[in-house]
């Protein structure tokens, strides 16, 4: 009898932890669809961009405000798509608790607490200083959290990463945490971030993700929004510049690229996924100087290098690893 061909579920954010035989429960791994191959260079070129496209927006609204206009908006346009679509939804409800907790951690978490910092005062030098900590910190947390081993190889090459990322934020900007309160918020950006993607690693279920993006922008605006209310004077001027930088923080970060990173969480380690924060200030730093004409100190140049050595050898020991792993049968 001829053997159905195996399919995914659905045409999204694939189901499985990364990198594992078995996610918790017991189901085996999805196989790894092709156009996983060019998911680290998709999300790391739109998660950089979008720094830019921020720095851009937040001239013409206030911080909160901004994030919870992008939730609203991607709410309103994925809305009548899943009217329309009707995607296979979560079928428990721990599925769809996982589902909200990665949207509270990462949407509502995170990115409240970023634009917090930054209201408290913060550099933007500063919060990606104490974010940029984040592959290390998942790096000492994945062994216990997400039974994923992290040998001497990664932990070389998350070491070098780290450097290399923090001397790209040293080189092009101050350094100014202002006060407790901005350095607490950032802290919990940091945290936040962490959380969330030790959770997809160790908790993420099958998903499309259109309901994925959907249930975790709604969340993140049912917690942005009245914090925006209660904190600032909501202030929008509609320019060009504005609606420009929320179109490409909607559809570039909040539907694609949030999508890549749970994909890559997904299939592949999360200290390997979380490696690529490394690129992330070298990629805003080349973009910002393409497109805002910020100039790059000679001593970012070094940074960028170190970074880039970091991901290589963070991605060449998950590679070895891999190859290492005995193949299961094909059922």
């Amino acid at each position: 009898m001829a053997s159905r061909p195996v399919t995914q579920e659905v045409a999204g954010p694939p189901a499985g932890p990364a990198g594992s035989e078995r996610r918790a429960g017991g189901d085996p791994a999805p196989a790894h669809p092709r156009w996983l191959a060019i998911a680290p260079a998709l999300f790391l070129a739109l998660w950089s961009g979008g720094f830019v496209a921020l720095k851009i927006g937040l001239r013409d609204a206030d911080p909160l405000t901004f994030l919870a206009l992008r939730y609203a908006c991607v709410v309103a346009l994925l809305a009548p798509a899943l009217a329309w679509l009707r995607p296979p939804r979560p079928r428990t409800w721990t599925a769809w608790g996982h589902l909200a907790v990665v949207g509270l951690l990462l949407q509502a978490g995170y990115f409240s607490c970023t634009y917090l910092a930054l209201k408290a005062g913060i550099s933007a030098g500063a919060i990606a200083l104490v974010t940029s900590q984040q592959p290390l910190l998942v790096g000492l947390l994945a062994p216990a959290l997400a039974g994923e081993r992290v040998g001497t190889i990664r932990w070389a090459g998350l070491l070098l990463g780290v450097a290399g990322a923090v001397l790209v934020i040293a080189s092009r900007s101050s350094i100014d945490l202002a006060s407790p309160a901005a350095l607490g918020f950032a802290l919990a950006a940091l945290l936040a971030m962490t959380a969330s993607t030790l959770w997809e690693k160790r908790f993420g279920q099958p998903g499309h993700p259109l309901v994925a993006s959907f249930v975790q922008c709604a969340i993140g605006l049912a917690v942005v929004a009245p914090l925006a209310a209660a904190l600032e004077p909501m202030r929008v001027a509609w320019t060009p510049g504005l609606w420009a930088s929320l179109a490409y923080l909607v559809l570039g970060n909040s539907i694609v690229a949030i999508s890549l990173l749970l994909a890559m969480i997904r299939f592949g380690e999360a200290s390997r996924v979380s490696a690529l924060f490394f690129l992330v200030p070298p990629a805003t730093a080349l973009i910002a100087a393409a497109l805002l004409g910020e100039a790059i100190p000679p001593w970012a140049w070094p940074g960028m290098a170190m970074a880039a050595a970091g991901l290589y050898l963070v991605a060449h020991d998950g590679r070895a690893q891999a190859a290492a792993r005995p193949a299961e049968p094909v059922q």
